[in-house]
């Protein structure tokens, strides 16, 4: 199938093309047609489906289509994202999708001085990307009216809710028209996210692709047991055997993500980190190298595992698994995307043993277990049928391997 097959328009079509987009991806081929039919849509769909493109595209199509027909100026298309760094892609691929269909759009977020969004909104826009904070506060100064909004697009409604945008996002729909279209994508499907649509959605087409519990077949994941202390030698270890094109390297926390940055730079390997601390310069500075290849290994916390969008990452490493067991598909899901495949490696140490069990659940089949020489770590039970491969050549599936000496364990340290 092609874009042509779903009658999108010619301009259209010589855009995704020149983005190397030939062939549209399962939630293109299910959501585009329901849209551009003027239905309510109810998306499944994990990062990296190609979601963006499956809700931008419609929306300029039917937008370039009624301008003939357009009587006064006005916001006409709303897009609502949880992260400055998903509005700030989405606004992006808006861009490469509508050129020379002479449509305005633009971005508004957080964390930055409001007056260049509101200059360009005084100019006007056909459609407004936005994260909530950030709208509510300028259609609270008059900036922004939203009675004429044709479209309404809720992306990641999960991480909005994860997030504690729920209050945010009532205010923005009871601003809204009565009579919209409106599309609404998310990657999980709690409770809360069922009764928000059940609200917001007039008999909804539902689109199911790629559910949580199962991360893209073109990603390698494995997993080694190591000790705490030992996962910086570890991780220059990964650097040193891997032909790691560009990693994407997941903590828990802000001050494990400095840590790690700092780490890595000391071993000749550039790396940034991306978390809530930094000023929204540094974050947008940090994803522009990761980008362009100037920074090889951004190191985020998990407010960067929906957000990034970023071509062929080879690498995903968790250094310290999440709690959440979904958060570990939704990380992986950065790299083997669009046809390319990519490795997931994991760090387990042995207070993350629980965390490793409950994302082992939620998979087809278990992340399968290695051994690095020169590291140890005991092999908890559930994983001692797992045959585990050793990096280096070989395997080992019935000796354990005899616990590290202090002497040497320090020597890792020290090497790193």
């Amino acid at each position: 199938m092609t874009f042509e097959d779903l009658n999108i328009i010619q301009p259209i079509t010589r855009a995704l093309k020149q983005k190397g987009y030939t062939q549209p991806t399962p939630i293109q081929q299910k959501a585009i047609p329901h849209l551009l039919a003027g239905s309510d849509v109810f998306g499944t769909a994990q990062t990296g489906t190609g979601k963006t493109a499956a809700f931008a595209v419609p929306i300029l199509q039917k937008l370039y289509a009624a301008q003939a027909d357009r009587k006064s100026a006005g916001i006409r298309a709303l897009v609502l994202a949880p992260t400055r760094e998903l509005a700030i892609q989405i606004s992006e691929s808006f861009s490469d999708y509508s050129n020379g269909l002479g449509l305005r759009h633009t971005v508004i977020y957080g964390g930055v001085s409001q007056n260049p969004q509101t200059a360009i909104l005084r100019k006007g826009v056909d459609i407004l990307i936005a994260t909530p904070g950030r709208l509510i506060d300028l259609i609270n100064q008059g900036f922004i009216h939203l009675h004429q909004v044709n479209f309404f697009i809720l992306d990641e409604a999960d991480r909005m809710l994860d997030m504690g945008f729920a209050p945010d996002i009532k205010r923005i729909i009871a601003k809204l028209p009565q009579h919209k279209q409106t599309g609404f994508f998310t990657a999980t499907i709690p409770n809360e996210i069922k009764a928000l649509a059940d609200s917001l959605l007039n008999h909804p087409v539902k689109v199911n692709v790629a559910p949580i519990s199962a991360p893209a077949d073109a990603v390698e994941q494995s997993v080694y047991f190591v000790e705490k202390a030992d996962k910086r030698a570890m991780l220059k270890e990964v650097f040193d055997l891997e032909e790691i094109e560009t990693a994407l390297v997941f903590t828990r926390t802000k001050h494990g993500a400095d840590k790690v940055v700092r780490d890595l730079v000391k071993n000749g390997i550039p790396a940034v980190a991306i978390h809530g601390n930094k000023s929204q310069q540094a974050r947008q500075k940090a994803l522009q190298g990761f980008k362009d290849r100037s920074i090889r290994v951004l190191v985020a916390t998990d407010i960067a595992s929906r957000g990034i969008d970023v071509e062929r990452i080879s690498h995903v490493i968790n250094y310290e698994l999440p709690e959440v067991p979904e958060t570990y598909v939704h990380r992986i899901g950065r790299t083997g995307r669009a046809g390319e495949t990519g490795k997931a490696i994991s760090f387990c140490a042995a207070e993350e043993r629980g965390s490793l069990k409950d994302i082992n659940k939620l998979l087809p089949r278990n992340i399968e277990v290695k051994l690095m020489s020169g590291f140890v770590a005991s092999i908890p039970s559930e994983a001692e049928e797992v045959a585990p491969s050793n990096s280096r050549g070989g395997s080992q599936r019935t000796r354990q391997p005899r616990p590290a000496t202090p002497q040497k364990r320090a020597f890792q340290r020290k090497r790193w």
